[in-house]
């Protein structure tokens, strides 16, 4: 055998061993420093960042969740739900003490007082609420407020009602 052939089945017997035990092929000359080089771009020797701030350091929670908020939309439907969660501290802890919101609807507030009186308090105030409303909140997710005080009770239990009729006062007498 001619030194070609012999050089041939040792590279073929290399290449064998190195499969059997789970190596892959020997990479042409340059091969695993060029991958090392690819691998680590933008990093500096050893694989760290450095000390100053890049995008493979850690990023601080809130700052994530206020962008992902942003991206998806999700700012004024959140704003919406807050005036519902945080009424007493918007409000104040007098005047939640004595209304609670009802709905929202297309920018409308109703709140619910809970005597007529406090209802015409709140009509009175309703200038103050919707500042307030407005410098928490943003100034599109409350352009008008409804106050309403308590309501009767409803007499119609069931599906089936009469109309024209008298309520309970139709059996007395």
């Amino acid at each position: 055998m001619d030194n070609g052939a012999v050089d041939a089945v040792k590279a073929a017997l290399a290449a064998a061993q190195g499969i059997t035990r789970g190596k892959a092929r020997p990479h042409a000359r340059g091969g695993r420093r060029r991958l090392r080089e690819e691998n680590l771009r933008g990093r500096t020797r050893g694989g760290y960042s450095g000390p100053a701030p890049d995008a493979t350091d850690p990023q601080r929670l809130g700052e994530v969740a206020a962008g992902y908020i942003s991206d998806r939309g999700w700012r004024r439907p959140l704003n919406e739900a807050r005036v519902f969660a945080d009424w007493q501290q918007i409000v104040g802890t007098e005047v939640a003490a004595h209304c609670r919101p009802i709905s929202l609807r297309a920018g409308e507030l109703r709140v619910a007082a809970e005597s007529t009186a406090w209802a015409t308090q709140l009509r009175l105030l309703s200038g103050t609420v919707l500042a307030r409303l407005a410098a928490e909140l943003g100034p599109d997710v409350v352009h008008k407020l409804h106050f309403s005080g308590p309501s009767a009770p409803s007499w119609k239990h069931g599906g089936f009602s009469v109309r024209g009729a008298r309520g309970p006062r139709d059996t007395y007498g």
